[in-house]
């Protein structure tokens, strides 16, 4: 009996001491915390130029990332953090109004429960990992001049896409897509949406309410955000 006795509390205090010891160091939940939050951030930020980590390669990119860096240094309900947080949460409005659109062409192709997937893109994402480059080049070049499918963006159409479509390509609907991108974001409905002043960026007031409601909403996400940019 005083045998077994010993036994058991020797594996029951070995228990104790197991469960006292963290499975996962803290250094690693730090990595993993941070990991997290990034991909959060570049699911929100919908960087145009993904593979670039310093957010400088490109104008749009690098002025997104700036107003995250001026947020992050403000005390949080402050005018002037409200008043960037403003900015943006316009920029952000522009990327998803454009992911939207893809996402729409997507469905409409028969892609509905592969859009997400197909858009998804990270840092990870490197350009060895394209299979047609250059037809995937072409075919986002044709999208930026042949329909309004990225509205004006500036510096060129964003570069993220180019990893999508090379996804359209291996599934041989490349073709596809750009036709009907001209369908449903025809270049001669945007001329006259800007001629009538009725659409695009001739009617700011609609956007500006959508952009005060995201604005509050985002808030907690954002806060996340500035956590990444500073240790970064």
């Amino acid at each position: 009996m005083d045998f077994w006795y010993k036994v058991c509390c020797c594996c029951c205090h070995r228990e104790e001491e197991l469960e006292k010891n963290p499975l996962v160091v803290r250094d690693t939940l730090q990595y993993f915390e941070k990991l997290q939050k990034r991909r959060r951030s570049e699911a929100v930020n919908l960087w145009s130029e993904p593979a670039d980590s310093t957010h400088m390669e490109r104008d749009d990119d690098h002025e997104l990332y700036m107003l995250l860096q001026k947020r992050s240094k403000m005390r949080r309900g402050s005018e002037g953090y409200r008043r960037v947080s403003f900015d943006i949460s316009a920029h952000r409005q522009i990327r998803r109004k454009v992911k939207d659109r893809w996402k729409q062409i997507l469905e409409a192709l028969g892609f509905k429960a592969e859009a997400d997937g197909l858009l998804a893109i990270t840092s990870g994402t490197s350009y060895e990992s394209l299979r047609n480059p250059q037809e995937a080049r072409r075919l986002n070049n044709a999208l930026a001049e042949q329909t309004t499918i990225f509205d004006r963006h500036r510096g060129g159409p964003p570069e993220r896409y180019l990893f999508v479509l090379d996804r359209l390509l291996l599934l041989d609907v490349g073709e596809d897509f750009l036709s009907a991108a001209r369908h449903f974001y025809p270049v001669e409905e945007e001329s006259e949406g800007v001629s009538s002043g009725n659409e695009g960026f001739s009617s700011p007031d609609p956007v500006l309410v959508k952009l005060n409601s995201d604005a509050q909403e985002e808030e907690e996400e954002e806060d996340e955000e500035d956590e990444v940019y500073e240790t970064d």
